[in-house]
């Protein structure tokens, strides 16, 4: 008998809907083994049993959490790792809008939460098996891809008096806060493991037509109903590119619109704030780690 291959294997974060299940099913069909992970219960329960029907010579398991809790995070990465002692693919795709600030049992704001503090905590976990799998790949094979938003060019710069803007809270400006934070992650990520042979990017899709609008207080929902939608579908044939295409392995620590490079806005181009961000995240997330 022919020995048989064993599959690549891609993290997906937010893959019960929108660009995250897109991208998964586009992956599983490929023949790689997904590992999703989505929030609602009922949500993820249907994208899995979807993804299921159509995985062909692919496997997808779903593992189901709420990441703006540390705690919840940390079991997700457990459990992800019972399935698997390599990974060669992170997309940390999950993120959102609160129409209100609510503040998680553990004390963190929910949007800043939810869309940088989680995924921080979850690849730190995980970067072991990233690790594992960039020593038996190709060359700049074994990435992670942080999807952003060009909301990030609305805020200037981090207030480190009020890391996660719970003095004065604002949808919007949490929000750009959030998106700001996921590049200077993946800036600091970049110099951190490219040691490693882990390129790291980050990725704005555009605006997709999802379930994203659907929490979003109504000035903001009014704005972005005025915007040209993309398919979900087309939004992840996109991130699936920056995350996959060989041209873009050559380089690290860039900053994608769609499938062009560019400079991102300068507060996220501020060396020291992506080092210090780093070092106040680690704090938030000592207890979880």
């Amino acid at each position: 008998m022919p020995k048989q291959s064993i599959p690549r294997v891609a993290v997906v974060t937010g893959a019960s809907s929108g660009i995250g299940k897109a991208a998964a099913k586009q992956l599983v069909t490929q023949g790689w083994h997904v590992i999703g992970q989505g929030r609602n219960p009922e949500r993820s329960a249907a994208a899995a049993a979807e993804i299921h029907a159509i995985a062909g010579n692919g496997k997808f398991n779903m593992v189901q959490g709420d990441l703006s809790l540390l705690s919840d995070t940390a079991r997700m990465a457990n459990e992800i790792s019972a399935l698997t002692d390599k990974i060669h693919l992170l997309l940390n795709n999950a993120g959102g809008v609160r129409a209100e600030m609510i503040i998680t049992s553990e004390g963190n704001e929910a949007t800043f939460a939810g869309n940088h503090l989680g995924h921080f905590l979850l690849t730190q976990h995980l970067l072991p098996l990233l690790q594992s799998a960039s020593k038996t790949s190709a060359k700049h094979e074994v990435r992670v891809v942080n999807v952003t938003s060009d909301g990030h060019k609305g805020c200037p710069g981090i207030d480190w008096d009020d890391l996660q803007l719970t003095k004065e809270w604002n949808t919007g400006k949490s929000y750009c806060l959030a998106k700001l934070a996921n590049i200077l992650f993946t800036r600091e990520l970049a110099q951190r493991v490219q040691g490693d042979g882990i390129i790291v990017h980050a990725f704005h899709p555009g605006t997709v037509d999802s379930n994203f609008i659907n929490h979003a207080e109504a000035r903001m929902r009014a704005y972005i109903e005025t915007l040209q939608f993309r398919s979900p579908a087309d939004a992840a044939a996109d991130l699936l590119w920056v995350a996959m295409a060989p041209e873009n392995g050559e380089f690290t620590a860039q900053y994608f619109e769609s499938r062009v490079a560019m400079d991102p806005a300068p507060a996220a181009l501020d060396r020291q704030a992506a080092t210090r961000l780093w070092q106040e995240s680690e704090k938030l997330i000592a207890n979880f780690i």
